[in-house]
C-alpha cells in the first residue's frame, strides 16, 4: 500500500491532517514531528508524498524541503507564512505545491489534491515544443505531478505519434514551430479527436490577442500565455484532465451497463451501424452473437438476485477475457448479451464461441453464503449477413432460440 508522511510539529495538527487523509484516501500515513524523525521515515520507506512543515524545531529554515526532494520524494510544503518571495522561492524548488495552514478548507484542499495526483497517474500528456530546454522544463513539471510524459519536436511528430498510440489524454503544444506549427497541428488534432476525446493546451509567448481566439477557435481547450508562473500551469493542467474525466464519466454513464460496465445496447446500435455498412460493402468477414445464460431464472430463485447479479458480473468478465479488444461487447438487457466480432471468419467465430461455451461451463460462481453455483450458455451465431444490421440481429436470435429449444449448453449458427 502506498504511503504519506505528515512532517509537522503541531502535533494536533498534524493528528487532524493524518485522521483526515486515512478517512478518504487507501494510503498508510506516518507523521513525524521533526527533521530527524522524518530522516528516519525516509530512510524506511518510499513515500507517495510529502506533507512538510517549513518550520521544525530541528529544522527552522524548510530543510525538511530539500532533503525530501533529495531523496526523490514529491513534497506538498504546509506553511503559515505567506510571504510572496518565499513562495516564489520554494515553487522553484520543484514541489507540487504551497499550501496555507489556514483551517479545515485548507486540509480539504490537501485531500482533493492528493486524490487529484492519484488518478494523474492514469494519463499520457504529449508535450510538443522545438525547444529541448523547454521541453525537458515542461516534463519535469508534469511528471512531478505523476502524468506519464512524451515529447516531440514538432506538429508532425506529434500527429504520428498520435496515429499510433491512443492513451494519450493531453496535448501541450508550442504555437511557433518548423513544419507545421501549434495552430495547424490543432485543427488536424481536431479532424480525429474531439475536446470530449482529447485536451489540447496551446502555450506561446506570443502577445497578439487574436492568436489565443484563434487557438480557441482551432479547438484549442485553453491557452497559456508565456512567461507562466508553475502554480497556473499545475492548475489548467489539472482543470483541463478533471474535466475531460467528467466528460468521460458522463459519456460511460449513457453508453455503459451499469451492472457489468459492458456496453449498453444503445450503444451497440449506434456504433455498429457504421461497421455493419462499411464491412458490407468492403467483403469483410464479421459475425454477430447473441448470448444467453440458461436457466437464469433458477439461479435468482434458489440464491437470491444478488447472486443471480454476480454470476452476470462473473460471466461478463469472461466475454471480456475471450474477446479481442476492437470487438464489441454488450449486454443487451437481463441475462442477454450481443457480441460483434470483427474481422472474423464465420470458422473462427464458430471455433471462439465454442471455447466461451466450454469455459463457461467450467466456471464457478460464489454465492455470499460460499455456495458453488454453475451455469451454462445457449449462443446464437450469424455468420452470413443479412441486408441490414436488425436483420442480421434477428437471425442470431433466431439461432439462440433454436440452441435453447434443442437443449441449450450449444452454439447454433448458420
Amino acid at each position: 500500500m502506498q504511503r504519506i508522511l505528515i512532517v509537522e510539529d503541531n502535533k494536533t495538527l498534524a493528528k487532524l491532517i493524518a485522521k483526515k487523509i486515512k478517512s478518504e484516501i487507501d494510503m498508510d500515513v506516518d507523521v513525524a514531528y521533526s527533521l530527524q524523525e522524518a530522516k528516519l521515515f525516509i530512510k524506511m520507506y518510499k513515500y507517495f508524498i510529502v506533507l512538510a512543515d517549513l518550520n521544525l524545531p530541528d529544522a527552522p529554515n524548510g530543510e525538511i524541503v530539500d532533503y525530501a526532494i533529495k531523496k526523490e520524494n514529491r513534497v506538498i510544503v504546509l506553511s503559515g507564512n505567506v510571504d510572496k518571495n518565499l513562495r516564489s522561492e520554494l515553487l522553484d524548488k520543484n514541489i507540487i505545491d504551497y499550501i496555507n495552514k489556514g483551517g479545515i478548507n485548507d486540509i480539504n484542499y490537501i485531500i482533493n489534491i492528493i486524490k487529484r495526483l492519484q488518478k494523474n497517474k492514469k494519463h499520457t500528456i504529449l508535450v510538443v515544443d522545438d525547444s529541448m530546454v523547454f521541453r525537458k522544463h515542461m516534463k519535469r513539471m508534469l511528471e512531478n505531478l505523476f502524468y506519464k510524459v512524451i515529447t516531440v519536436a514538432h506538429g508532425e511528430e506529434a500527429i504520428n505519434l498520435l496515429h499510433t498510440k491512443v492513451d494519450v489524454s493531453l496535448v501541450l503544444t508550442d504555437y511557433n514551430m518548423p513544419v507545421m506549427n501549434g495552430m495547424e497541428l490543432t485543427a488536424a488534432i481536431r479532424e480525429n479527436y474531439n475536446k470530449n476525446e482529447l485536451c489540447i493546451i496551446a502555450i506561446s509567448s506570443n502577445q497578439d490577442e487574436e492568436i489565443n481566439a484563434l487557438f480557441l477557435k482551432e479547438g484549442a481547450n485553453d491557452y497559456i500565455k508565456k512567461p507562466f508562473s508553475k502554480e497556473e500551469f499545475s492548475c489548467r493542467i489539472n482543470n483541463s484532465i478533471e474535466a475531460l474525466e467528467n466528460i468521460q464519466i458522463i459519456t460511460n454513464s449513457a453508453n455503459r451497463d451499469f451492472l457489468t460496465g459492458l456496453y449498453n445496447r444503445r450503444y451497440f446500435f449506434k456504433n455498429v451501424q457504421t461497421y455493419f455498412d462499411e464491412a458490407v460493402q468492403d467483403d469483410e468477414d464479421f459475425a454477430i452473437a447473441m448470448i444467453d445464460i440458461d436457466n437464469f431464472k433458477n439461479i435468482n430463485d434458489t440464491y437470491g438476485h444478488d447472486t443471480g447479479d454476480k454470476a452476470i458480473i462473473d460471466f461478463s468478465e469472461l466475454l471480456r477475457a475471450n474477446t479481442d479488444h476492437h470487438d464489441i461487447v454488450a449486454r443487451f438487457g437481463g441475462e442477454e448479451f450481443c457480441i460483434l466480432l470483427k474481422g472474423t471468419t464465420s470458422n473462427e467465430a464458430q471455433v471462439i464461441m465454442q471455447k466461451l461455451l466450454s469455459k463457461v461451463e467450467r466456471s464457478v460462481t460464489i454465492s455470499d453464503k460460499n455456495e458453488e453455483i454453475r451455469f451454462t450458455i445457449s449462443i446464437g451465431l450469424a455468420t452470413d449477413h443479412e441486408d441490414t444490421l436488425d436483420a442480421t440481429i434477428n437471425q442470431a436470435d433466431l439461432y439462440l432460440y433454436e440452441a435453447k429449444n434443442s437443449g441449450k449448453n450449444k452454439v447454433v449458427f448458420n
